[in-house]
């Protein structure tokens, strides 16, 4: 079985390298990333679009793996409830380890299966939900345990991996495999595989929220109204939609607390 993210550098005694011509290297490599996310986007349609009916019916987004590529999926779930006003355990972020490997390595814990199937047992998962296993090798035994209790509660289930023909991958329903290739580091899939993880989820998340409801016209109308950035945005997305005096946008905004409120008002 070939496994791409393994495979050696093209790059040899980059230790070598002036500065400039490693990161040029780097560079070289990185641009090719959207290249393969793009021969994959059939496939991710294609999760979106079942996920979106689960998530009609009540269901959750959980993302299940390990390691960096799995710290951003961590992320993408935590960025889901300020960008698009996401309900709290919407979007749930596992990560082997817990939330002491967000900072750090912890080891052993991607070959926790036992950890896995206890944590979607704790969050109760469901046929309504959806579980999306994150796992740039494929074959971490973390996400597959966590694909295959989520298969055998009736979840919806899908999976990213950079390598071809996976256990994660044939494990799935919903399999996308953007080939990376190797890394300028020998099997260091924090760069490319990171990368690509990080372009999926955005479209994941993005493209689901959008066909539920959460953007109009462009614009985030369920965006949390927390600090003074996100408090303009939403003064300026209102003003733009209503016509209204920046006073009587602020003003709106604060009696009906957000901005989806502020604009059925101001359209009443």
């Amino acid at each position: 079985m070939s496994w791409l993210t393994e495979a050696d550098s093209p790059y040899p005694q980059i230790e070598t390298w002036e500065t400039e011509a490693l990161l040029y290297a780097l560079n070289d490599e990185d641009q090719q990333v959207p290249l393969r996310v793009r021969e994959v986007i059939p496939q991710v349609a294609a999760f979106v679009e079942a996920l979106v009916g689960r998530m009609r019916q009540g269901g959750r987004l959980v993302y299940a793996g390990s390691g960096t590529s799995w710290r951003l999926g961590v992320l993408d779930a935590a960025e889901c409830p300020p960008t698009f006003g996401a309900a709290p355990g919407q979007v749930v972020g596992l990560i082997a380890g817990g939330e002491a490997a967000l900072r750090g390595p912890v080891e052993a814990a991607e070959d926790d299966e036992s950890a896995a199937v206890q944590a979607l047992q704790a969050l109760a998962l469901g046929p309504k939900d959806a579980l999306f296993a994150i796992s740039a090798s494929g074959r971490t035994p973390f996400a597959l345990a966590a694909a295959k209790y989520a298969r055998s509660v009736g979840s919806l289930t899908g999976a990213f991996t950079a390598n071809p023909d996976t256990p994660l991958a044939a494990l799935v329903e919903y399999p996308i495999v953007v080939l990376t290739g190797p890394e300028v580091l020998t099997g260091s899939t924090r760069l490319k595989a990171g990368t690509a993880t990080k372009l999926v989820l955005n479209m994941i998340t993005t493209a689901t929220f959008t066909r539920l409801g959460h953007v109009r016209g462009s614009r985030m109308i369920d965006l949390q109204l927390v600090n003074r950035k996100l408090w303009q945005r939403a003064v300026r997305y209102l003003r733009e939609a209503t016509g209204l005096p920046e006073a009587q946008a602020e003003a709106l905004l604060r009696e009906t607390g957000s901005l989806r409120a502020a604009l059925q008002r101001a359209s009443s």
